[in-house]
């Protein structure tokens, strides 16, 4: 598959690693730029939103940089998007930390919450209960591990397709005291709650998986 010329935006609104993302995009063969211009994100065949640290901050920066807007006109237009971590999270309808709710961009229903763990943050590699017909997970071992920094997480999936003609989003799981989303596949929109651009080979082969489709 040809990958070359495919360009991909890594949304720099203050919340992201996104000198990783980049490279490790780089090296799956995108064309990476690392911006918030409003065109730019809208024009490319991937938008890839990162986050890092509160939901609430990250939620607070996105939309200062008009990022829940391109993010709604791009799946609109069923237009790429990959959200990491806290930019996974946003994508939900609400974050609750320390006892703060937080309205989140509801692509998907649900809440993110505390983890229930003896240990939080959940900070180290984990293994994935991904669904066989997955397209993220594509050539990866069912032993692949991945790189998590987290305190929250969706716990239980909320989204229920009953039109027999839509395709069922595909949700991996993974368990850190009590199993928790780890990634998601919903037509244009798909997510991590992991990073992929920290973890290794077989981050780069699920970055690879997901450029391959734009």
């Amino acid at each position: 598959m040809e990958l070359s010329g495919k360009k991909v935006v890594v949304f720099d609104y203050g919340f992201g690693n996104v000198r990783s993302a980049e490279r490790a995009l780089a090296r799956a063969g995108a064309d990476v730029e690392i911006t918030r211009d409003f065109d730019r994100a809208m024009n490319a065949d991937g938008l890839l939103v990162p986050g890092v640290g509160a939901f609430a901050a990250c939620m607070k920066g996105l939309t200062e940089a008009r990022g829940d807007w391109i993010i709604d006109r791009r799946l609109s237009g069923g237009r790429p998007v990959m959200g990491i971590c806290v930019g996974m999270q946003i994508l939900f309808a609400r974050g609750i930390e320390h006892g703060v709710e937080t309205e989140g961009l509801g692509e998907w229903p649900g809440s993110v919450e505390p983890l229930q763990a003896d240990i939080v943050p959940h900070m180290g590699w984990n293994t994935v209960e991904a669904p066989g017909d997955s397209e993220l997970f594509a050539g990866l071992d069912a032993d692949a591990r991945f790189y998590f920094v987290h305190s929250y997480a969706v716990h239980d999936w909320a989204l229920e397709v009953h039109n027999p003609t839509m395709t069922a989003p595909r949700v991996t799981f993974s368990t850190h005291g009590k199993p928790f989303v780890a990634a998601v596949e919903n037509g244009a929109l798909w997510a991590t709650q992991f990073h992929p651009e920290k973890s290794g080979d077989a981050g780069a082969q699920l970055l690879t998986n997901w450029i391959g489709t734009l």
